[in-house]
């Protein structure tokens, strides 16, 4: 047993001084990188982490076969996590790396705690016709199901149970983006980390382009244009928003999120009543109106370099998590665009899969017209919206600031029919087809061109256009659609209170004889 004892230790310690032979260490600090368990230490709770399958590989010279997987805590609850290690053959997947995943995510799954993946890797491993000749297997070859090349089974299998973050802080290729793309969240660090089908070289082989590989798949691509970013910053910011992104998770679908400190804004919600300009053309900050409602003014944005024509985040009300979907009228006017959509649509998905209430903080002139937009597919993916907010279950709250015109009744479930609980408005709200101007020039372009004064009978006509729709009280009087129309400053009030009323709140979409929906992809 002492003999056997001894030779364990030899092998823990010829793992653990690794990354010090040949300069690895040292490279690596020359990049601004931590260890794969440093990235972990960072992520969880200290001394929480217990490492699995530590010895896999490591009678071939490659420690822990390039990745580290366990489990440990953060803020006290249990997650799994693996973090690629790009000090052994870059971190690429080989048939062992890739099952060490696959049973992260399993055991996250059977045991219905969140999985987090720190990806350093270069996607499957390619071996040297050498190393075939002596016996070695292309991971795309290989044949067991419960290999690298099956991790997208397994974390399609965990989508909508559990919550399944992924974070880049590598240049990453192949199975190892594709695997990160099925996650709920992405995070990158900036300036290191790179996401791409094949790297630079491969594509100055295939297509004779040069390119670099921050222009090909760098962090600000993949967060301004892609959309697969949600957060990109450092390696230590990175793994401190991922904290906080749990900290407003459920570890489940099962559970209800963990009820956060009660904390009163920092901004006094009576700023809500002066908040709005007098003209409505002029912009106001849409963040501010957030902060002067949500606890402690603390609002989790998600994807905020993309589309931000569209808000999306986490933060609290009155302790509970609720997710906060919000036009910004400072970019686009708060259109309705393909990318937005694309990006409300998901986060509508995700919220619902992990029962968070949804508030609707609504002032937009409808979907952005015009041949660009029709040809960035705003109809197939303005559609994914209204099927989201046709299927959620979650309680949701709308709250009409100023305008919504058009198509932006459906794109932001203003209409009837699309299941929104409670319609609040503020006075200002204003429920139109189309704005007064446009109105006036649709349908009178003729009348106001023949009359005598054609100013006077255009300001005329937009004047009742204004009195009829440029309020909410005529709605509210007519139907019961508009179920209050409120102060702004009692706006946070109104929103717990409605919380409250559905905390209990049970409904099924589905019909139990078919497998599931169709939605337009």
């Amino acid at each position: 047993m002492r003999d056997e004892i001894k030779r364990l230790k030899e092998i823990e310690e010829q793992i653990s001084k690794w990354p010090e032979e040949e300069g690895r260490l040292e490279r690596y600090r020359g990049k601004r990188k931590y260890t794969s368990r440093e990235r972990i230490n960072l992520l969880l709770d200290s001394g929480s982490f217990r490492e699995l399958a530590k010895l896999a590989g490591s009678l071939d010279g490659l420690p822990a076969e390039g990745i580290v997987s366990g489990y440990g805590t953060i803020h006290g609850r249990p997650v799994c996590c693996f973090a690629s290690d790009s000090m052994v053959l870059g971190g690429s997947v080989g048939q062992l790396h890739g099952l060490k995943i696959y049973e992260a995510v399993e055991r996250a799954l059977q045991m219905r705690v969140p999985c987090i993946g720190l990806w350093d890797a270069g996607g499957g491993r390619i071996l040297k016709l050498d190393e075939i000749e002596r016996g070695g297997h292309d991971i795309a070859m290989e044949g067991n199901e419960r290999g690298g090349h099956c991790t997208y089974f397994q974390v399609t299998q965990a989508s909508g149970i559990i919550p399944q973050i992924s974070v880049t802080m590598g240049s990453c290729a192949g199975n190892a983006v594709y695997t990160q793309a099925l996650t709920d969240f992405v995070f990158m660090v900036d300036k290191t980390s790179h996401m791409f089908v094949t790297g630079p070289r491969i594509v100055k082989s295939a297509m004779s382009q040069d390119t670099e590989m921050e222009e090909l798949g760098g962090a600000e691509v993949h967060a301004r244009v892609t959309g697969l970013c949600d957060f990109r910053g450092t390696e230590d910011e990175c793994l401190e928003r991922v904290r906080k992104l749990l900290s407003f998770l459920p570890s489940n679908c099962e559970e209800m999120p963990p009820p956060g400190e009660l904390k009163e804004p920092k901004f006094n919600p009576e700023m809500l009543d002066d908040i709005l300009p007098i003209d409505s053309r002029f912009p106001y900050d849409i963040y501010k109106v957030i902060e002067c409602i949500v606890d402690n003014s603390d609002f989790f944005e998600i994807k905020g370099e993309f589309a931000p024509e569209m808000i999306i985040g986490l933060a609290r009300l009155d302790g509970q998590t609720v997710g906060i979907i919000a036009n910004n009228i400072k970019v686009k006017s708060g259109g309705l665009t393909a990318n937005g959509s694309r990006k409300e649509a998901r986060f509508i998905r995700f919220c619902d899969c992990f029962n968070i209430p949804m508030i609707l903080l609504v002032d937009t002139p409808a979907y952005f017209p015009g041949k660009e937009a029709e040809y960035s597919g705003i109809i197939p993916h303005g559609s994914k919206v209204v099927y989201a907010f046709c299927e959620a279950t979650v309680p949701r709250i709308l709250v009409l600031m100023r305008k919504v015109y058009g198509g932006g009744t459906i794109g932001m479930a203003f209409s009837p029919g699309l299941g929104t609980d409670f319609v609040f408005a503020w006075p200002t709200g204003q429920v139109a087809m189309m704005g007064a101007v446009q109105c006036v020039e649709m349908f009178y372009s003729k009348e106001i061109a023949s009359a005598e004064d054609p100013e006077k009978l255009r300001q005329e006509l937009i004047k009742k256009y204004e009195e009829r729709y440029n309020n909410p009280f005529v709605m509210a009087s007519e139907t019961t659609h508009i179920d209050l129309v409120i102060q702004p400053k009692d706006t946070r009030w109104h929103l717990i209170e409605a919380l409250k009323l559905m905390k209990n709140k049970r409904l099924q979409r589905y019909n139990n004889s078919k497998k599931h929906g169709n939605i337009p992809l």
